[in-house]
């Protein structure tokens, strides 16, 4: 099948744009959001699954301790730019600098309207790849951009005003990702791996921080950096490396607080403190879901939503594990809002976690 961007000289394989390049099951394209301010955090995912002819979405949002999430997934569009499932649908209005997002489901209790304006330019993280034993784990190209939200959100049919814009993250990834029920042969052993991901808004200037770890501590993904607000403000400064210090609430794998040193170039640390504010639980935008996880098959058109008290989910359960903390940072004499991503499966000796999911003590 051909799409009008076949008219473009893009193309990487013999095969129309329509067509995966490879075979794996598990390849992915996927856009994602989020938004926060101090009193709020919501997050939104849309992804494409080309040799599973899946296509899934959802979007979540917390508040006074509350999530509430609808989730879509449906057989995916022949053309690729048909970027819609349900009631959840996303638009590229200026490619890497403006998108607009509609969720249209007031039966499941949430309508948005949202556009997404770039304040930095777009930074190209490190390739991630990973195996399990022998076995290909996740192969992705990620794309990390820091801008804000303007429009509406409503929730039970209560107006969420959003002023004058809040904070946003986009990510966009695509290349192999595992997920759940992703291979039908000889079962692997679970993977262990720490992953923290600190994307920072400053007023002048955007955080990031990335880092995949072994469980002996081994690093091996690592991503530092200072991006300038303002299209066209130059190539991000890299850090020479960023050290973590997390103190972990007990009875749980999920940060009471956190420290990053920061080291320059030039030799100089510094700290960059991490106060959680909320607990934006990633199963709300699919990840680890045990129903509504990525890349399942459910129906031509599958619909649903759900919504809890963040306090009465059990937090070492596995679906529990993956989270994204709001956090207030300190830096360099500057007050800033992120999130401190953290998925942490397995042991981890210096941190003293010893068995795949025991809580911090």
């Amino acid at each position: 099948m051909l799409i009008d961007f076949d008219d473009y000289p893009i193309h990487q394989t013999a095969a129309p744009l329509a067509q995966c390049g490879g075979g794996n099951p598990n390849h992915y394209d996927r856009f994602w959001f989020n938004g926060f301010r101090e009193d709020l955090i919501f997050g939104i995912a849309f992804c494409v699954y080309p040799n599973r002819r899946i296509v899934d979405g959802a979007f979540s949002i917390v508040q006074s301790g509350r999530q509430r999430s609808v989730f879509a997934s449906g057989r995916l569009h022949p053309d690729p730019t048909n970027t819609r499932v349900g009631p959840i649908r996303i638009e590229i209005v200026e490619p890497m600098r403006t998108n607009r997002v509609i969720i249209d489901a007031p039966e499941h209790g949430l309508v948005a309207d949202l556009t997404y304006t770039a304040s930095t330019d777009v930074i190209e993280e490190p390739r991630q790849l990973s195996y399990v034993g022998a076995r290909l784990f996740m192969d992705a190209t990620r794309a990390t951009q820091w801008g804000s939200w303007s429009g509406s959100v409503e929730v039970d049919g209560r107006r969420v005003d959003l002023g004058d814009g809040i904070y946003a993250t986009k990510d966009r990834s695509w290349g192999a990702r595992s997920t759940a029920g992703w291979g039908d042969g000889a079962p692997d052993a679970p993977p262990e791996v720490l992953f923290l991901w600190a994307p920072i808004h400053f007023e002048h200037d955007c955080f990031h921080y990335l880092v995949f770890e072994n469980p002996d501590g081994t690093t091996w993904a690592h991503d530092a950096r200072i991006v300038s607000k303002g299209p066209g403000s130059g190539r991000p400064l890299p850090l020479a490396r960023v050290e973590h210090r997390i103190d972990w609430a007990t009875g749980t794998r999920r940060a009471r607080a956190a420290t990053l040193l920061t080291h320059s170039a030039d030799g100089s640390v510094d700290e960059l403190t991490l106060e959680p504010l909320a607990t934006f639980q990633m199963k709300g935008l699919g990840y680890g879901h045990p129903i509504w996880g990525h890349g399942k098959w459910h129906d031509e058109l599958a619909v649903g939503s759900e919504n809890y008290e963040l306090d009465d989910l059990p937090p070492l359960a596995p679906e529990n594990l993956h989270v994204q903390q709001l956090v207030r940072a300190t830096w360099r004499g500057q007050q800033g809002l992120g999130v401190l991503e953290q998925v942490m499966l397995g042991p981890y000796r210096r941190y003293g976690f010893n068995s795949y999911l025991d809580g911090a003590r």
